[in-house]
């Protein structure tokens, strides 16, 4: 990828004996929206501090927009919205006073345009940080992050309290940092969210990066659930060495398997019976998830 906006070779961190990621190679595309994935603890955190320089690797590079993430650091910063998974506000400051301090830092900010974002996630700008909910300090966090119109974002669990409207409405700010050619990095434990708005996810497990590959592409790799009815028996023979398909069962007409990759040879040897009824249920990412890595929620 000529255009990397990230990139990191053989990026390492260790804290003391303790994992934190180890020889991550990735790179992510201008323009893209790319997830991240793993378990907690898997090192989802660990590269995007690391990316940021708030952490310094054990050894390996990285870089971010074409520059050096320690040499350059300060300027990086500067063309990058962030928001981490766990955001800490000044709670005495209005949402008014915390975004123009903020503002201020990045040497000024389209004011309009942050009272535009304010109203299109219902934010009210003029209480006490103090005084929110979990769920509407999120929405100044992600007012902070997009307000300067970023060249990248990088986001760590973005929608974490907001409800089902304000889940919709991020969608929309997130489309429209792609139509706009700029790039995004989401952290995600929500899979379907990921599913929905990304072009490719990363999967990291145990601080290794296992797979990165487009949402498409995974899941055709999935197994899909099918069940087939025929006005009379079938013999199994004609199914039982199809590519891809397992877990078959013929009772009284009725077949059911799994099928990884195509199901055209299953659909083209059922094509020679006569089917009066066919299910198919695809999985969904957060399934494929599952069946790869099991239930691990573990701590960091």
């Amino acid at each position: 990828m000529p255009d990397a906006v990230i990139r990191t070779e053989r990026l390492t961190k260790f804290y003391g004996r303790a994992r934190g990621i180890v020889e991550l190679d990735l790179q992510v595309q201008r323009g893209e929206v790319f997830g991240f994935l793993g378990p907690n603890g898997a090192g989802k955190t660990t590269t995007i501090r690391t990316l940021l320089d708030f952490i310094r690797p054990t050894s390996g590079r990285a870089s971010v927009l074409g520059r050096d993430c320690r040499r350059d650091s300060k300027a990086i910063r500067g063309r990058v919205g962030y928001l981490p998974g766990e955001f800490t506000l000044y709670e005495n400051l209005t949402g008014t006073q915390l975004l123009r301090f903020l503002g201020s830092l990045r040497g000024g900010v389209d004011w309009g345009f942050v009272e535009t974002l304010a109203g299109r996630l219902d934010s009210d700008l003029s209480r006490p940080i103090g005084d929110l909910s979990h769920g509407n300090k999120q929405k100044i966090g992600l007012i902070q992050a997009f307000m300067h119109r970023p060249e990248l974002l990088i986001l760590d669990e973005p929608t974490i309290g907001l409800d089902p409207l304000m889940q919709r409405k991020f969608y929309e700010l997130v489309a429209e940092v792609k139509a706009d050619g700029r790039t995004m990095f989401l952290s995600s434990h929500i899979l379907p969210e990921v599913e929905r708005v990304c072009d490719r996810i990363g999967i990291v497990r145990d601080g290794r990066l296992v797979c990165v590959d487009s949402v498409s592409a995974i899941k055709d790799k999935s197994l899909r659930r099918i069940e087939m009815v025929f006005d009379g028996p079938v013999p199994r023979g004609e199914f039982a060495d199809l590519p891809g398909v397992r877990d078959l069962t013929i009772e009284a007409g009725r077949l059911r398997c799994t099928v990884q990759g195509s199901v055209d040879p299953l659909l083209k040897a059922a094509a020679r019976f006569n089917v009066t009824d066919i299910t198919s249920h695809e999985s969904n990412l957060e399934e494929i998830f599952l069946a790869l890595y099991g239930d691990d929620d573990r701590a960091v």
